[in-house]
């Protein structure tokens, strides 16, 4: 598995994590922010499956296409759990697991770091584990931005933003962390953010893989500043 890779973005940049199977919830952000693989940035930070519901995992092949439109994307732990399974079992479905191991586990683009869940602080970034990338929580949210590896603005998902404090449905911000899983696992909101423009794009979430029809914009300047 690739460590890390770098991007310079000059364009719009959008990112979307913790998708959890949502993926008509998440073709349906990517229209409403008019998304263009020609001349925008997509991230895609992980947890686009629950690795325990099959039923989630055509998600991926979505987010493939995605990523050979020109999107940028990261495994998450389901993926990884996934990826596991599948080596073990010799599936069919063993096509995602090589294509999980060929991902890198964080992207650059200055000044924003981007990764499924957070970084260990006092570790550099290379020396950081692939569970450090991908499952860490309390130790990464709840430290001193003195603590946090880099001069990166660090964008994650993994832990809902509501467990951070944010209202329901909305993104987490301090200066140094922007925490973007709404809660689309737990039935709250599936948000798609425009970094460029301190946008959000939202839709609510239900069982079953179910996204609501509409589409909730909202600017997020004053979170984001």
């Amino acid at each position: 598995m690739i460590h890390q890779s770098s991007i310079i973005a000059e364009t719009r940049l959008l990112v979307i994590s913790d998708i959890h199977g949502h993926k008509d919830g998440c073709q349906r952000l990517l229209e409403a922010a008019a998304y263009d693989p020609i001349v925008d940035t997509l991230m895609l930070l992980g947890d686009y499956i629950d690795a325990d519901q099959p039923a989630s995992w055509s998600t991926l092949d979505f987010v493939q296409k995605l990523v050979e439109g020109g999107a940028k994307a990261i495994p998450g732990n389901q993926e990884l759990k996934l990826a596991s399974m599948l080596r073990r079992r010799g599936s069919a479905y063993r096509r995602y697991a090589s294509w999980i191991g060929s991902l890198p586990l964080y992207i650059k683009a200055p000044p924003y770091l981007f990764v499924h869940a957070g970084v260990r602080p006092g570790r550099t970034l290379r020396s950081q584990t692939v569970s450090d990338l991908t499952e860490i929580r309390e130790e990464f949210y709840l430290q001193p931005e003195s603590r946090l590896p880099g001069k990166y603005r660090i964008v994650f998902g993994h832990t809902p933003t509501f467990k951070l404090g944010a209202p329901s449905g909305l993104p987490w911000a301090d200066s140094r962390r922007i925490g973007i899983d709404t809660g689309a696992k737990h039935g709250c909101r599936l948000t798609l953010l425009d970094l460029s423009m301190s946008i959000a794009y939202s839709c609510q979430t239900f069982g079953g893989y179910v996204s609501g029809s509409e589409v909730r914009m909202e600017s997020v300047a004053s979170l984001l500043a």
